[in-house]
């Protein structure tokens, strides 16, 4: 492992040795000293926000690609929401002025800093001033974008094209048999080249796991960011169920993660093949 970047751990090495690149913005557990004095609810309740340790799944699956983990735990600040997803009920910086129409997450209370949970209401005892939630910008969110740019702009000169996949995790979203437990985000379309998500419906298949296209997740702002499938650099998110991997209670690492971790391992593996199979293709031209 490198040194951190401020608050983001790589895995791997700087300039790219796989046009596939791994990120995992939503798996972090440490909560800043500053956080747990200004929090209403008990911390464990911020662990309903947190994609249960498939941090771990990551690393397990990981061969020579390089990997981003983000250490600060998503209450503290979401880095799948732009910057100016900042909600006005609970951030002084807030500006609606200056951001598009409200989304559904935002309203909800699940901005750039998360406000509300389902179970508990209300995470802050108090209102967070601009300096506040602007420091978490500068010294968490922005770096982790920049070192994600860097990286997949590195990884699409070297090879002439880059797949991000973005790894998180999910409750249950139904009956266990009948709902999907893959679930694969692509911005309906928008953010890679059909032939990536196919590889990774393939592999679902091929391991018997029920799996969905864009519903009911379709990728957030990191998607949205660094996409750019016309420029060679693709992005998909994969949301795990979290009963594939974890314990009964969906707190550790259980019976079924190695089966998991050489899911992914195998996802990635399919990725990179139908990348350099890309450039070939393109290379005879």
């Amino acid at each position: 492992m490198s040194a951190p970047a401020h608050s983001t751990d790589r895995y791997g090495a700087r300039i790219p040795q796989s046009p596939v690149i791994l990120s995992v913005p939503h798996a972090g557990r440490d909560y800043p000293a500053a956080l747990l004095a200004a929090i209403r609810v008990p911390v464990t309740a911020l662990l309903a926000l947190e994609d249960r340790h498939v941090d771990l799944l990551a690393l397990a699956a990981r061969g020579t690609e390089t990997l981003l983990i983000q250490r600060p735990a998503r209450a503290w600040i979401d880095l799948n929401r732009a910057e100016y997803e900042r909600d006005p009920k609970l951030d002084d910086g807030a500006d609606p002025a200056r951001q598009p129409a409200m989304s559904a997450k935002l309203r909800s209370g699940l901005g750039l800093i998360p406000r509300r949970l389902a179970t508990t209401g209300d995470i802050w005892r108090k209102r967070l001033s601009d300096a506040e939630v602007t420091a978490r910008i500068v010294a968490d969110h922005r770096p982790y974008h920049a070192m994600l740019a860097e990286l997949l702009a590195a990884a699409q000169a070297r090879f002439g094209v880059a797949v991000l996949l973005d790894i998180h995790s999910m409750p249950p979203i139904g009956l266990p048999g009948e709902a999907a437990q893959l679930v694969f985000g692509d911005r309906f379309g928008k953010s890679a080249g059909t032939r990536f998500v196919a590889r990774l419906e393939a592999e679902a298949e091929a391991a018997g796991i029920a799996h969905a296209l864009n519903s009911p997740y379709s990728g957030g702002h990191i998607l949205d960011r660094h996409a750019q499938p016309g420029a060679g650099i693709h992005a998909v998110q994969i949301e795990f169920d979290r009963t594939l991997y974890l314990d009964d209670v969906l707190e550790s690492p259980g019976p079924g993660f190695a089966a998991t971790a050489t899911l992914l391992r195998r996802m990635v593996a399919a990725i990179t093949d139908e990348a350099f199979a890309s450039t070939s293709a393109i290379a005879a031209e």
